[in-house]
């Protein structure tokens, strides 16, 4: 069994037991989170598509941990003038562990 779900606009597919990475959600660690924009849910044997979201469908899961990505790396310049620009990035995530989906 597994489902597509909406999270912060990206999309993610989420088995039972599985630990899925997504922006930072306001919660704190060990908090359940359910997610109810369910956007495909397949049983092995059935695939509902939902248009846009699956009606009823929701996914729930446990915050593990938060933490911060690795860096990225921005580096611009415009050659012969002499501009040189170097700024890095680091994305706050949400690390959550799949424990239902509910359909």
């Amino acid at each position: 069994m597994y489902a597509i779900v909406e999270v912060s606009g990206f999309q993610y597919r989420v088995e039972p037991e599985s630990v899925i990475r997504v922006p930072r959600l306001q919660t704190n660690v060990g908090e359940e989170v359910l997610l109810s924009n369910v956007m495909l849910l397949s049983d092995g044997k059935d695939v509902k598509v939902g248009k846009p979201l699956v009606e009823g469908a929701s996914v729930s899961g446990v915050v593990l941990s938060h933490g911060r990505g690795d860096k990225v790396v921005v580096f611009r310049f415009k050659r012969k003038k002499g501009y040189r620009k170097k700024t890095g990035h680091r994305q706050d995530y949400t690390e959550l562990k799949v424990s239902a989906i509910k359909g």
